[in-house]
């Protein structure tokens, strides 16, 4: 295995390879691990720490271990185990029998050197019940078949679910029933925005469709909320309240409500001080991925500064993906996507072993295109399960230690900074588009155009509940703000400047970590490059 450094010095965090402050014996045993270029089932280690001498029993593993081996399971460790110089502890669970055949769950009790820890021997979702915990995730669920029923139903769950946010502010009435109206009555109506124009005077006309039919509405220039139509995309869900013309057949617009994020809303915290890093667009098997970026950063994860970070959440584009875009060969390290996950993985391998990883696919990854994206398959799973992540679907809701975190990995931002004309909607600022799908409640508002959406009897895209934590990639450039209170964080990328890049004057944001106080909301950006 090489020169290892000495391994009490490892497992007690005084190595000047890790310099790490001490933590609990299974986290120093994991490191250990990790130094050495292994990973190791959650299982494996719990062995390892009920050894009679943990220290001289992860020295042997690492002695007998093949070559070539990436992970430490159950069958390294038994037979090590089995040697009477590293008995296992008779007073230690390890997930076996005690003497009156019940199982036990107690904390085991280690001692290194004079340090003694405690850790509980039950699985990772028994003994923490603040593991990533996921929803809103197609995953599994899908059931759209392109017929014309699936885009009804989508239309439909879209609508129904954003109008009953809306009902609370206003008195809906359905299209048919304004059209019944007296003249000049107050009326109000909830509906998808399918036309919007300017009329020969510079006023707005915006047509609404809700379940009935559809009503035009008119906004005229002058009232001061008139600039709200600039920021009206089709198909979005909105409601608005106004006078009817006196046939009735046009409402006259007062106010215009969008679902939004409610001012009232105040986020949710971890009760402890922890971490997460946020990350995205590392583009691995580009000729432009940063290696050296990448490199310093997973050396700091394991430096004393970084001891609060344990959780790396990754918002898709792990790798540069294969015929995503034309000539896309050309710009290519790796040519086989097999091998670009294989490259991958071992690139995450780097990442010290404790931390708990969340992935989510993106756009260059190799799932369906069209959003929802489910996670990735069985295949490419295996290739990245040196590393025990949860993976996920794009979007989905990931809850840590409390935080709700909506990761999403972002091909809609293209869209909203083509069609918005709001300077502050930009990809020099990606978190003002980030507000915008917040305020709308939805993460890809327009069905079609240069987004692919798959129609699904749920709308997965949709922001029913409010996250305390907005996380999205894609544009490469690093944006950290908030919104009513919600924490935006756009994590920049790991990929340097691509020749499209240069084509349209992009200079991505690269080797940009945005770290997450999960206690405060708080948010440090840190540089690798």
């Amino acid at each position: 295995m090489g020169n290892r450094p000495p391994v009490v010095a490892i497992l007690l965090g005084d190595s000047p390879v890790t310099q790490c402050v001490p933590r609990s014996l299974p986290v120093r045993i994991v490191k250990r691990l990790t130094a050495a270029g292994l990973n190791a089932d959650r299982e494996a280690v719990t062995l390892l720490a009920g050894a009679g001498d943990p220290a001289q029993a992860v020295e042997a593993v690492l002695d007998r271990i093949d070559q070539e081996a990436v992970t430490v399971t159950t069958a390294d460790v038994r037979p090590v185990l089995d040697d009477d110089r590293v008995r296992t502890d008779t007073n230690v669970s390890t997930g076996g029998q005690n003497g009156n055949n019940q199982t036990t769950e107690a904390d085991s009790t280690a001692e290194i050197k004079g340090v003694k820890t405690t850790e509980s021997t039950s699985s990772r979702a028994e003994r923490d019940p603040d593991s990533p915990s996921v929803s809103e995730d197609v995953t599994g669920a899908s059931t759209g078949t392109g017929v014309y029923e699936d885009f009804v139903a989508v239309f439909r769950d879209r609508y129904d679910r954003l109008s009953s946010i809306l009902r609370g502010r206003v008195n809906h009435r359905p299209t048919d029933a304004l059209e019944s109206m007296a003249g000049g009555a107050d009326g109000a109506l909830i509906g998808l925005v399918t036309d919007v124009r300017s009329t020969r005077n510079g006023h707005h006309l915006v047509e609404l469709e809700d379940t009935n039919g559809t009503f035009p509405i008119l906004v005229m220039k002058d009232r001061p909320f008139a600039d709200a139509v600039d920021e009206l995309l089709l198909d979005e869900v909105i409601a608005v309240e106004g006078t009817l013309s006196d046939d009735s057949s046009i409402l006259f617009a007062n106010t215009i409500h969008f679902p939004d994020v409610p001012r009232t809303f105040d986020p949710s915290t971890a009760d402890r001080h922890v971490q997460a890093a946020l990350v995205s667009d590392l583009h691995v098997g580009s000729q432009e991925f940063l290696n050296g970026a990448w490199s310093r950063f997973t050396d700091w994860l394991h430096t004393a500064a970084a001891d609060p970070v344990e959780y790396l959440l990754i918002a898709g584009d792990m790798v540069e993906g294969v015929g995503v875009y034309p000539d896309q060969d050309e710009e290519l390290d790796v040519v086989d996507i097999f091998e670009q996950y294989e490259r991958f993985a071992e690139h995450l391998k780097a990442v010290p072993g404790d931390m708990e990883i969340v992935m989510i696919p993106g756009n260059h990854d190799a799932v369906r295109l069209a959003e929802p994206q489910p996670a990735f398959d069985s295949e490419l799973r295996e290739i990245m399960s040196a590393h025990d992540a949860t993976i996920t679907g794009n979007p989905s809701m990931v809850t840590i230690e409390g935080v709700s975190v909506l990761m999403y990995h972002g091909v809609s931002l293209d869209e909203l900074v083509a069609e918005l004309p709001l300077e502050s909607v930009s990809y020099e600022h990606p978190a003002q588009a980030m507000a915008q799908l917040l305020k709308k409640r939805h993460l890809a508002p327009k069905f079609g155009g240069e987004n692919r959406i798959a129609p699904e009897k749920r709308d997965y895209l949709l922001i029913e509940d409010v996250p305390d934590v907005l996380h999205s990639g894609h544009v490469h450039k690093l944006g950290v703000d908030a919104y009513h209170k919600v924490r935006l964080v756009n994590s920049g990328c790991f990929q340097g400047q691509t020749a499209f890049q240069r084509s349209v004057n992009i200079t991505p944001d690269t080797g940009t970590v945005p770290i997450l106080d999960l206690d405060t909301l708080d948010v440090t950006v840190r540089k690798f490059t």
